[in-house]
């Protein structure tokens, strides 16, 4: 989304939600800031994803306005790579709205890839989303802030029910699937795509289910998620809230998410539309939009 649509939705009511958080969470405290973005390229973050090579290694990116590239940082914010990649000659910017990234298995075994999801679409009029999948790189990890250019495969997808907007792009590494939950409405739908795409192409998703999450909109608005490494865990964010599920059996992850979901302690941030778990499923972080954002690190409860 635009700042300055973002900004005309958002800001009449931050003040409610600052208001409503620091009620709900006046108990939390520093110890719970990990780090900050420390680099001013970062100023849009929406997605972060732990890297399956590269110790105390996460990947982020900016949405709209920014051009095709992501970043890797450490767990306190510091930027260690930023990685780029071509995207598409139609945008301008190479991408339209990169709205989350992920990182897990894919067409080669024994490979890790990223996988960043330009499938923002505010309006709900793109003929279609793309995805770009990077292979990972342990050169990534390099500290010292450094540009490099990465080769990705980019493949379109459609929704079967009309366009959507979408901020959540998530890897499901037990079936192979890659799993886009939109964002808007008094539900929300799962679709779906096994992870053995192939690039160039234009594929229709598979809706699997539908999620009502009670609240008021745009605070109820799902706006991030991620699946643990080991496929046991997963997450859902709106602007408010932090849902959790723990998966039963190696069921499709779709009949998971329709059970009632557990709320777990999140302080509300500016504009949080980034969570992602550490590698080890333990705990997770969040960040938010805006120069210099805290990441903030939570548990997983027992």
């Amino acid at each position: 989304m635009s700042r300055s649509k973002k900004l005309n939705i958002l800001l009449p009511i931050i003040s409610l939600l600052f208001m409503g958080a620091f009620a709900k969470h006046r108990l939390l405290d520093k110890q719970d800031i990990t780090g900050t973005l420390n680099n001013k390229e970062m100023d849009e973050t929406s997605g972060i994803a732990a890297s399956s090579l590269n110790p105390d290694t996460y990947y982020v990116h900016n949405d709209s306005g920014d051009t095709s590239r992501f970043f890797a940082i450490s767990s306190t914010g510091k930027l260690k790579s930023t990685i780029y990649f071509k995207g598409d000659s139609i945008h301008q910017l190479g991408v339209q709205d990169c709205e989350d990234i992920d990182v897990g298995p894919g067409p080669e075994k024994g490979k890790s890839y990223v996988y960043i999801g330009d499938i923002g679409d505010n309006a709900q009029n793109r003929p279609f989303i793309t995805i770009y999948r990077a292979i990972e790189k342990k050169s990534w990890a390099t500290d010292n802030a450094a540009n490099v250019n990465t080769p990705v495969a980019s493949a379109n997808f459609k929704y079967p029910d009309g366009a959507k907007d979408a901020e959540t792009m998530m890897i499901d590494p037990i079936d192979k699937q890659l799993i886009i939950v939109s964002k808007r409405g008094d539900t929300v739908g799962v679709y779906t795509t096994p992870l053995n795409y192939k690039a160039h192409t234009t594929t229709v998703l598979t809706k699997r289910c539908k999620l009502f999450f009670s609240g008021f909109k745009p605070f109820k608005w799902i706006t991030a998620g991620d699946i643990s490494k080991d496929g046991q865990q997963i997450l859902l964010k709106s602007y408010d809230k932090v849902y959790y599920w723990r998966r039963q059996h190696n069921e499709p992850i779709w009949d998971t998410m329709v059970r009632q979901p557990r709320e777990l302690e999140y302080k509300v941030e500016k504009q949080g539309e980034a969570i992602g778990f550490q590698p080890d499923g333990k705990g997770y972080y969040t960040t938010s939009e805006g120069v210099f954002s805290p990441i903030y690190h939570y548990d997983v409860p027992n």
